[in-house]
C-alpha cells in the first residue's frame, strides 16, 4: 500500500504541473493590453521566408499558399528543396506560377555540408536572402494574413534577437494525427509556455524563427548548427547568450497534420524524446514524473488491483481529459470533444516512449539514420564493420518492445 501512495503522491504532482501549465498557456493566449507593441514607432522592415521543403506534408499547397496572402508590405519567399524530383518540386512551381507577382525564387541545389538535412537545405536559401530579417518556417505551418505583421513589431526593439511562436495542431483525421495534435496542444505548448513563463528559460520550435542576420551570424550561423539535430533550440539559446531577448509571441500559428500512422507519431515523439535527453541530461528525468496519467497507471497494472487503484487511473484521467479540452478550446485548435478521449491513450503511448532515450543512442529522421550525442550533435550511422550491430540490435529490440504494447 505504501507503493501505491507513493505513485498517488507523483500523480499529483503531475496534475499540479498541469494546472501552472494551464495557467502559462492562458497568460500567452490573453487578448494583449491595449497599446501593447507600441513603444516603438511601427515599421515594416523586409523579410526573407526561408521555406525548407522535402516530400508532400499534409495540406502541402495550401500550407504554402497562405505565406502568399500575407497581410505585408515586402517580403520575399524562398523555397528550397535538394533536387526536382522532390515531389514538394511541382507544388512549389504551381505556387510561384499562381502567383507571378508575388517575390518567389526557387532554390534547387544538392547540399550535403551537414548531416541535419533542414539545415542542408537552408545553406542555400539563405544565400539567396536579400533582407536582414530572416524567417525560418517549416512546410507544414499555415498561418493568418496578420502573422507576419504581427510578429514582426517585435523586432523593432534592438534587444529582440529572436521570435518564435505558439502553435497549435490542426485538422487530425488519422489516429496518428489525431495523437499528434493531442500533443502538439498539450504537452508542447504547455511546456513551451511554461518554461518560458516561470523558468524564464526560451524553448524555441523551429515552426517559425524570426531574426535578424546579423544575429544568425555572431553564432556562427548556419555551418555552426549543421550537424545538430536539435538546431532551432541551439539557435534560440545561443543568440539568448549573445545577450539577446528570445521571445515567446502570443500569435498562435498552425500546424496541419491530417493523416498520421500510428508508427509515424512513435517515430516522431522518440526522436524528440533522444533530443532532449541528450539537450537536457537529468532535466528529462521530471517529463516521466510529470505525466500524471502514466504514473497513475502504474499501481493499476504493476500492484494488486484495488477499487482505490482504479478510481486513481480514472480521476486522473479525466482531469487531464478535461484540462487538454480546455487548452485547445483556448488555442482554438477546433478539435471535436470526443476526440480528447484518445488522451490517455496518448498519455500512456508517450511515457512507455520515454524510456527509449535512456537505451538508444541512434535517430531516424527524413531518411537517414544518424547516432545522436551531447547536446543532438549528429554522427553518421555505422553500415559496416562490427560497430553497426551494437545499433542495430539495440534498436531493433526497442522498436519491436514499443510496438509489442499498442
Amino acid at each position: 500500500m505504501i507503493l501505491f501512495w507513493i505513485f498517488a503522491g507523483i500523480t499529483l504532482f503531475g496534475i499540479i504541473g498541469y494546472l501552472f501549465q494551464m495557467i502559462a498557456v492562458r497568460s500567452y493566449t490573453a487578448p494583449p493590453h491595449s497599446g501593447e507593441g507600441m513603444r516603438f514607432p511601427r515599421s515594416f522592415p523586409p523579410v526573407s521566408i526561408l521555406k525548407p521543403l522535402k516530400g508532400l506534408d499534409d495540406g502541402l499547397f495550401d500550407n504554402l499558399e497562405s505565406f502568399c496572402n500575407l497581410d505585408y508590405p515586402e517580403y520575399e519567399l524562398i523555397f528550397a528543396l535538394q533536387n526536382q524530383n522532390d515531389p514538394a518540386y511541382k507544388v512549389v512551381k504551381k505556387i510561384k506560377d499562381k502567383y507571378p507577382a508575388r517575390d518567389i525564387c526557387i532554390v534547387v541545389e544538392h547540399c550535403d555540408e551537414g548531416l541535419n538535412p533542414k539545415v542542408n537545405n537552408l545553406i542555400p536559401a539563405y544565400r539567396k536572402a536579400k533582407y536582414d530579417l530572416i524567417l525560418i518556417s517549416d512546410s507544414n505551418v499555415r498561418v493568418e494574413k496578420d502573422y507576419l505583421s504581427d510578429i514582426s513589431r517585435h523586432m523593432a526593439d534592438a534587444s529582440v534577437g529572436l521570435v518564435s511562436n505558439m502553435i497549435r495542431g490542426i485538422s487530425g483525421r488519422s489516429v496518428g494525427a489525431v495523437l499528434e495534435n493531442l500533443h502538439l496542444n498539450s504537452f508542447i505548448v504547455g511546456s513551451v509556455c511554461f518554461l518560458d513563463k516561470y523558468l524564464r528559460m526560451p524553448c524555441v520550435i523551429g515552426k517559425s524563427m524570426l531574426m535578424r542576420k546579423d544575429d544568425l551570424e555572431a553564432i556562427g550561423g548556419f555551418g555552426a548548427v549543421k550537424d545538430l539535430l536539435a538546431e532551432d533550440y541551439i539557435i534560440g539559446e545561443r543568440i539568448h547568450r549573445l545577450g539577446k531577448k528570445v521571445l515567446l509571441s502570443n500569435h498562435v500559428i498552425n500546424n496541419v497534420n491530417e493523416y498520421w500512422g500510428v508508427k509515424k507519431f512513435i517515430n516522431r515523439h522518440t526522436r524528440w524524446g533522444k533530443l532532449r535527453w541528450k539537450i537536457g541530461g537529468a532535466k528529462y528525468f521530471p517529463e516521466l514524473l510529470s505525466n500524471a496519467v502514466f504514473m497513475s497507471f502504474i499501481p493499476l497494472i504493476f500492484l494488486p488491483f484495488t477499487k482505490l487503484s482504479l478510481f486513481l487511473a480514472a480521476a486522473t484521467s479525466v482531469t487531464k481529459i478535461a484540462r487538454d479540452y480546455y487548452l485547445g478550446n483556448r488555442l482554438g485548435a477546433d478539435m471535436h470533444p470526443l476526440l480528447y478521449a484518445f488522451t490517455p491513450f496518448k498519455d500512456l503511448v508517450i511515457g512507455s516512449l520515454w524510456f527509449v532515450p535512456v537505451l538508444s543512442n541512434t535517430v531516424a529522421w527524413r531518411g537517414n539514420r544518424y547516432i545522436i550525442g551531447k547536446d543532438s550533435l549528429l554522427f553518421p550511422y555505422p553500415e559496416t564493420g562490427l560497430k553497426v550491430w551494437r545499433p542495430r540490435i539495440v534498436t531493433a529490440i526497442k522498436t519491436r518492445l514499443a510496438l509489442s504494447k499498442y
